[in-house]
């Protein structure tokens, strides 16, 4: 281990004794966060200043720093499943009826599907906004290699994967294959398998109350014993944000976003648009976008981090429930199904403007209404199972650029700007989930007015 290496470490370290120290117990997790994300920043800066791009030191240090980064995303993954499964089985006992369930299902999917929609006309505009083409990108030794590997690892899958295929890939064959994350669309099966348990539950109670009521106060002390490892791993949510915050600053290339420039400001036109089209659905239906923004920054911040949805579902119902007085049956769903089903970013927004790019390359004219029509159409529709992890949005692009007759090499050509847009992109499909949950508990009347006020309403002391 060499010299700068340890220097490196030994900075790594102190900081995160001096986050800890500075922000101790009296201060929210917002503003932990805040602090671990300022701080990743200016030390990812420092390390880029000292070493350069593309430094053997840089690339040694973060796979350190990735011990506590990588580290901190594993742990939530490692709840990710338990949480689902405990939390809809919970939710559904607790409904004492099936119809609230539907309801529930049905809103929740409809605000996902149709902001998914709007994303995608979004993407439409942003690109022809931009002038965007795919004519003129080359292809290099690591894009080819980047095109053999998704042709290897999706194409296959993909092109075999039709609608009633997908729909059916849902429904669970498997429920210990799928709590192991074994499928894309796991934590959809998961949703279903719990929720059959939930209502099996419901049934026990009403044909034998003794045994009914025993399966229930078990369902509840499952739920509880989850949430409390649950809020035992969010406490490591600055330290994480400030891992992963460093690891994007000092590992970033400039070269190649300068490069590919006009894409990334398109990419974050849209997804701006968007966060503004969250915030008026928000506002239009009586709930303050300034105040909800400020609410579920923390969520926001590490979905932005970890590039990853499904890794956010933990904190993503914390915040719904603790703060923004959304009910546990609704916060469950709207971020179970926010990551695999209507992503904003990965799912609507990204493959579309792929398609528009390369449309052009093989004839066809990307702002003829019945394409964009069609092309609305397929990216609404396969947004569903699009997994809620780094990948998904290669996953739905390959999906949508076969079914309108484009080529999907594009995808490999995009491959060295592809993180920075994906943290953009996984922040919007999170918050996504969010709207859909908030808006959907306030359409049934359900929503805790009082927290839902409350500027101070916290996790980290609950």
């Amino acid at each position: 281990m060499d010299f700068p290496l340890i220097i490196n470490i030994i900075a790594f370290v102190a900081l995160l004794i001096l986050l800890n120290r500075i922000g101790n117990q009296s201060w929210s997790l917002s503003k932990r966060v805040l602090t671990g994300l300022v701080i990743g920043v200016l030390f990812g800066l420092a390390l880029q200043t000292i070493y350069g791009e593309n430094s053997p030191v840089v690339k040694d240090s973060i796979s350190w720093f990735n011990i506590v980064g990588n580290g901190y995303v594993q742990l939530l993954q490692m709840i990710v499943m338990p949480l689902v499964f405990a939390s809809i089985l919970s939710a559904v006992a607790r409904l004492h009826n099936a119809s609230s369930l539907g309801k529930i299902s049905v809103l929740t999917i409809g605000v996902l599907l149709f902001t998914t929609a709007i994303s995608a006309l979004v993407g439409v505009m942003v690109t022809g906004l931009f002038g965007l083409s795919a004519e003129g990108l080359v292809q290099g030794a690591q894009e080819t290699a980047r095109l053999s590997a998704i042709q290897s690892n999706y194409v296959g899958k993909v092109a075999d994967l039709s609608t009633p295929q997908l729909l059916l890939s849902f429904i669970p064959k498997n429920p210990f294959a799928d709590m192991a994350g074994a499928n894309p669309t796991s934590i959809i099966s998961v949703v279903i398998f719990a929720a059959f348990l939930g209502v099996a539950a419901l049934q026990l109670l009403k044909d034998d109350k003794v045994k009914g009521e025993r399966v229930l106060v078990a369902i509840d002390t499952l739920q509880s014993w989850v949430m409390k490892l649950v809020r035992l791993i969010m406490k490591l949510t600055p330290y994480g944000v400030l891992a992963l915050m460093t690891k994007v600053v000092a590992g970033s290339n400039l070269q190649d976003i300068i490069k590919l420039g006009g894409f990334v400001v398109a990419s974050y036109l849209g997804l701006a648009i968007m966060f503004g089209v969250h915030a008026l659905l928000l506002s239009v239906n009586g709930i303050n976008p300034m105040r909800f923004f400020r609410k579920v920054w923390p969520v926001i911040t590490f979905a932005f981090t970890s590039r990853s949805s499904a890794a956010s579902i933990p904190l993503n119902v914390e915040t719904q429930t603790r703060r923004l007085g959304v009910p546990e049956s609704i916060a469950s769903f709207s971020a179970s199904f926010g990551a695999t089903i209507g992503q904003n970013g990965c799912a609507g927004l990204y493959p579309t403007m792929l398609a528009v790019m390369v449309a052009p390359t093989v004839g066809i004219n990307p702002f003829d209404p019945m394409w964009i029509a069609t092309l609305v159409g397929i990216v609404t529709l396969s947004s569903a199972g699009v997994a809620g992890v780094g990948g998904g949005a290669t996953f739905a692009a390959l999906i949508v650029l076969p079914a309108m007759g484009l080529p999907v090499t594009l995808v490999a050509l995009l491959i060295s700007i592809e993180p920075l847009i994906d943290m953009g992109r996984t922040a919007l499909n999170v918050n996504g989930s969010m709207t859909a949950g908030s808006l959907t508990s306030r359409w049934l009347g359900l929503t805790d007015k009082v927290l839902e006020s409350d500027e101070h309403a916290e996790l980290a002391h609950r």
